[in-house]
């Protein structure tokens, strides 16, 4: 499942150099993560780097509308970091 940052997001910078996909971009008014390239770090760590760097308890969240399991987690990998080499 892709994760979501919630409005109490303080635009801290944290998280955005954190994330191996590029998945987590400025929004309007606080970053967003884009679900089609959130692996939740699966293939590059054991758990997701945003949620630990994050200063804010529960700020980055599991996203409800975007749930997958740990196999379309790593088939997002695969597709994101090697689809030059298929």
């Amino acid at each position: 499942m892709a994760l979501l940052i919630t409005h109490k997001c303080t635009n801290c910078d944290m998280c955005l150099p954190e994330c191996p996909n590029e998945a987590i971009s400025v929004g309007e008014e606080i970053y967003v993560i884009e679900p089609a390239l959130c692996t939740e770090c699966v293939g590059h760590y054991d758990s997701p780097t945003c949620q630990k760097v994050c200063p804010i308890s529960k700020c980055i969240i599991d996203d409800p509308e975007h749930r997958e399991s740990q196999e379309e987690l790593w088939e997002r990998f695969v597709l994101i970091h090697h689809a030059d080499k298929l």
